[in-house]
């Protein structure tokens, strides 16, 4: 095998899940290896990645129905009350005209989520079913997710700056409804899914096979 073509784990190089810092196994030390920087333990992957991801997105999926389907938003207003889903508010806001502000919060509530939920779906799958097809791809999209997952907050955000605009001018009575925290546990149970996923797995199939 050429050297050029070896990973950095068969050049016995192990990478700080933490930190990132990058060091040296030394094949005669026998104790637990620990980064010389932040003191975690190193390993060679993401320790139990696929049931850690798996159970993440499993309780992501789970939550993403109550998200959808309870209120996010509940507004009063001279004694008529109105709630709103995620949904229901998209729509409000292209009847109103709105539709830049509803455009957004459309891509960044339904459309963001539901994609990486599906992207992560799959990068699990094909690393389990030890899938070659384009690793580069798969990787770009894992990168991705990684990169668009905080953006899903844009709807947690607008009904924040609304409860507290709109209660400070006394205009009306808004609160965040039950919808808001389960989205809100939509969001961070898919961040935490990308983060514990390791996609040199989508490498390591590769490798052996090519062995």
């Amino acid at each position: 095998m050429n050297k050029r073509n070896l990973t950095a784990a068969e050049m016995s190089l192990l990478n700080c899940h933490n930190c990132g810092l990058l060091s040296k196994k030394m094949d005669h030390v026998r104790v637990l290896l620990r980064c010389p920087r932040c003191g975690t333990q190193l390993h060679r992957r993401k320790p139990r990645s696929i049931p850690q991801t798996w159970a993440l997105l499993v309780a992501a999926y789970m939550m993403y129905i109550p998200a959808n389907l309870l209120p996010i938003m509940t507004t009063t207003h001279l004694g008529h009350v109105q709630s709103d889903t995620i949904i229901s508010g998209v729509i409000y806001l292209l009847v109103s005209g709105s539709w830049p502000l509803a455009l957004i919060i459309f891509i960044a509530s339904v459309f963001v989520p539901v994609l990486k939920l599906f992207i992560l779906t799959y990068l699990v799958l094909s690393v389990q079913l030890k899938s070659q097809w384009r690793p580069v791809d798969r990787t770009r999209l894992y990168r991705i997710t990684e990169t668009i997952g905080r953006w899903s907050m844009v709807d947690i955000y607008v009904v924040t700056l609304m409860v507290a605009l709109v209660n400070i001018e006394g205009l009306a009575d808004v609160e965040a409804g039950p919808g808001a925290i389960a989205f809100g546990a939509v969001v961070i149970l898919t961040m935490f899914a990308a983060m514990v996923f390791d996609p040199r797995l989508i490498w390591d199939n590769i490798r052996h096979t090519h062995e």
